[in-house]
């Protein structure tokens, strides 16, 4: 099947290990991508504004995609909470989800919602440089991607190629500018000698720290480590990439109703609290991410999206990861 990719599928033996609620009670069961601590504050305000209360099964987005498919019209879940527009995508081409309310998908972007408003983003987030300015001055940061397989950068980068968030961004590098060019773009960054690290937040610290020079990550790690460690003791900045660059690529989070839940109505009401008010704020303010409601500020510090950034794609077409792997592989960065 289109969309789910091998690993995804390889990754339903895994099922047994995930933590969960059974979902056998009353309320809502959803299956989230997001780790709990981002979660179950959210699934708190909720119940305390609703009354619903929603149990959590938590696990990586691609191996709840393939759990939702190989579950079917039978699943136990309600809600799919997604990391990433792809697994989102691939449980949408599966036909598993229903329309979301009306109340939810004109309320968000077009370009952060599915072409057939199934599901829509709540926050987003995007692909940045991250640097060590005592090493890159701002007027050597490239304006491109493209531009690091540049031989000065050799063994200054930082990347994370098993990390869904990078492979992502090949997706998209892939869709807009098409195998040989991609092809040649990893070949190139490959020549580099990059430093790689199993996540996002490791390159920031490293590019911190002096490791690394440059690095490419989401930009709300480098707010964590803000966050975690104090402002003053961060050097690393972030820098974006420009225009419709796949390194400016903006994905989501988001969710999606499955057509099966037999609680649609209050499956609607968590869609529409996810794109509340107090919802968003929290996913600016707490988790540094770009709130999808309209009128809601960015964190302090954080740019706001401008019109235009990043790839024209159709955030969906991200599932599709088989050629993205098998570059990989085949280009020595896995």
């Amino acid at each position: 099947m289109k969309g789910f990719t091998r690993v995804a599928l390889s990754l339903l033996m895994l099922a047994t290990a995930l933590s969960a609620c059974s979902g056998d009670g009353d309320g809502l069961t959803l299956y989230s991508g997001r780790a709990e601590v981002q979660v179950k504050p959210i699934l708190e305000d909720f119940r305390k504004a609703t009354g619903i209360k929603v149990s959590a099964r938590y696990g990586a987005s691609a191996e709840l995609a393939a759990q939702i498919a190989e579950e079917g019209g039978g699943s136990r879940a309600d809600v799919f909470w997604a990391q990433d527009a792809g697994a989102l995508g691939a449980v949408d081409e599966a036909g598993l989800f229903g329309p979301a309310p009306a109340s939810v998908s004109s309320v968000v972007d077009q370009k952060f919602r599915a072409p057939d408003d199934n599901w829509v983003g709540v926050s987003g987030r995007a692909r940045v440089v991250v640097y060590d300015p005592r090493k890159v001055p701002a007027g050597e940061l490239p304006d491109s991607v493209f531009a690091l397989t540049d031989p000065k950068w050799k063994g200054r980068i930082g990347l994370a190629p098993t990390n869904g968030s990078f492979q992502s961004f090949v997706t998209a590098m892939l869709i807009t500018v098409g195998e040989p060019r991609t092809r040649s773009w990893l070949q190139g960054i490959k020549a580099n000698d990059p430093k790689t690290y199993p996540s996002n937040d490791l390159i920031v610290k490293a590019a911190n720290g002096g490791q690394v020079d440059l690095g490419l990550v989401n930009h709300y790690y480098l707010f964590q480590l803000q966050s975690e460690i104090g402002p003053d003791k961060v050097i690393a900045r972030n820098h974006y990439t420009a225009g419709t660059d796949p390194g400016a690529l903006v994905n989501v989070a988001g969710v999606g109703i499955l057509k099966s839940s037999k609680h649609q109505a209050d499956a609607a009401r968590f869609m529409e609290y996810l794109l509340s008010e107090p919802a968003q704020r929290h996913f600016a303010d707490r988790n540094f991410e770009y709130p999808l409601r309209p009128g809601v500020p960015t964190a302090a510090g954080l740019p706001p999206l401008q019109s235009g950034q990043g790839p024209a794609i159709n955030l969906g077409d991200l599932a599709d990861l088989d050629q993205t792997l098998e570059l990989l592989r085949q280009t020595g960065l896995l």
